[in-house]
């Protein structure tokens, strides 16, 4: 309690208004409640560059002014893109102007004459409002700083992760939920004849005979069943009667909302034998 008393009696406040009387009167009631952070200004078309400048907690706004009245102060404020909450109390003298300036974007009102607990009540009321939507703010940075900060941790990781599997192994890749391989590294292109464009179908007839269509079928039916596969190991006959057996693993891929988003995962090429050559 005694922070937020500390916090509000020391909260920044504009005064505003082109009669020094009033300005006086103002200060002094503030002065005498404890306030200590208290400036004011007898021109209004200083307010929204001073606001700018100083990023006020409240203004005490007169409405009925020369030059530039109080609804022309509130507009010009309003253009203060980082300050969605207005922290204008408004001092008025016309009982119609009241609903007037809160539909302007005014947050209340104080009546002229003055009466003393009134005004100093509505100040300490507003005040706790905009302590307490600062503090919001505050605290949405915050959260909004960590997942930033988490959102490149895991980006960072990610690049790691990639990195040490390219050299863990002989390729690395990606395919998206239709099939098609969205990233390649390593010679998958030339160990397997695999279009990175072409939902993993072989680059020609050649590189697509020797493989053994029961292992393929097994792969396709762990692909298809969205499952996650390791070391799996299936090989193919060359032309040559060499034998040549690859391992790999994946793992799908799914979004925040659980939905397919592809495959990814690892390879490498673990024997290649030759079988009927002279």
């Amino acid at each position: 309690m005694i922070h937020a008393d500390t916090a509000m009696l020391g909260a920044r406040i504009l005064i505003v208004d082109d009669q020094q009387a009033n300005v006086s009167l103002l200060e002094e009631m503030l002065s005498q409640a404890g306030y200590t952070n208290v400036s004011s200004t007898l021109d209004p078309l200083a307010v929204s560059a001073l606001h700018r400048r100083h990023d006020y907690d409240l203004i005490l706004l007169d409405l009925h002014m020369p030059a530039m009245d109080g609804f022309q102060v509130i507009e010009a404020l309003k253009t203060n893109e980082r300050d969605a909450w207005l922290p204008v109390l408004v001092i008025t003298a016309q009982p119609g102007h009241k609903l007037r300036a809160l539909q302007a974007g005014a947050r209340d009102f104080v009546s002229k004459p003055f009466d003393l607990l009134e005004v100093l009540t509505r100040i300490r009321n507003m005040l706790e409002v905009r302590l307490l939507y600062r503090r919001m703010q505050d605290h949405n940075a915050v959260l909004d700083a960590m997942v930033r900060e988490r959102t490149a941790e895991l980006r960072e990781s990610e690049a790691r992760y990639r990195s040490l599997t390219e050299l863990a192994s002989d390729w690395y890749w990606e395919q998206d939920e239709d099939g098609v391989f969205t990233k390649v590294s390593g010679p998958v292109l030339e160990m397997l004849g695999i279009r990175v464009d072409g939902a993993g179908e072989p680059a020609d007839s050649t590189a697509a005979s020797g493989w053994d269509e029961t292992e393929r079928s097994a792969l396709q039916s762990a692909i298809e069943a969205r499952q996650p596969f390791l070391d799996f190991i299936f090989s193919r006959v060359n032309p040559d009667g060499s034998r040549q057996r690859f391992r790999v693993s994946g793992e799908p891929m799914f979004g925040r909302a659980c939905q397919f988003l592809g495959y990814r995962g690892i390879g490498v090429e673990i024997s290649r034998d030759t079988e009927g050559t002279c």
